[in-house]
């Protein structure tokens, strides 16, 4: 397995694809990381050579944020959203879809397992 930017990435994928696995880099900019460190797009990881491998590295160390760096900087985006109150702050907080999803129905992958609310008893004569 190669190793970039701290993640394992499969060997035996196109390198286009096996990009796709480091946080923070998409198919788009895989395609851009390749074509700017001349290597192959469809040439899978397990026949890059040392050099291939480093001119990746060396692209992606100076262009682009990747992992933990780019982790904590969007964290940073979201309390700072929170600490100032914003809409979308407060939906954060909450644990709610932020993009202006609808509540009623769905949601569940914010909102968490379904808790159960009793109906009131009815009053007997």
């Amino acid at each position: 397995m190669a190793r970039i930017a701290g993640v394992d990435i499969p060997d035996k994928k196109r390198g286009e694809i096996a990009l796709t696995y480091i946080y923070g880099i998409g198919r788009k900019l895989s395609q851009t990381i390749l074509t700017k460190a001349g290597v192959s797009l469809d040439k899978k990881v397990n026949e890059w050579t040392e050099e291939e491998a480093g001119a990746i590295r060396s692209v992606i160390a100076a262009e682009h944020k990747t992992e933990g760096v780019l982790r904590s900087e969007v964290q940073l985006h979201i309390k700072r959203l929170m600490d100032i109150g914003s809409y979308r702050g407060l939906r954060h907080r909450k644990g709610l879809p932020v993009r202006g999803q609808r509540t009623k129905n769905n949601t569940r992958t914010r909102k968490g397992k379904r808790k159960t609310v009793a109906n009131k008893k009815k009053a007997t004569k």
